[in-house]
């Protein structure tokens, strides 16, 4: 579906989008995750705004690189909690 709108109309859907999400109390709802994800396939489109595109990125993915890596969970020593 291809929606005909200036960039008056985008830029004011992109935030009303974003206030949206900021203002939710609840952030990991359904409607959030959707308007995030509309939020990823605006911003893969380009052509926005400096200071929207900057916005934008907030709700991007991590790239792989770029995410720490994965937490290690080791039982404690037995040393330490010994029975005396």
């Amino acid at each position: 579906m291809i929606l005909d709108l200036d960039d008056g109309e985008t830029r004011a859907l992109l935030n009303l989008s974003v206030d949206g999400i900021e203002a939710d109390r609840y952030p990991l709802s359904p409607r959030v995750r959707v308007l995030k994800d509309i939020l990823v396939k605006c911003g893969e489109m380009g052509g926005l705004p400096p200071e929207l595109a900057q916005t934008l990125r907030r709700y991007m993915p991590l790239a792989p690189a770029s995410r720490p890596p994965p937490k290690v969970y080791e039982p404690p020593s037995k040393g330490r909690y010994r029975r005396r």
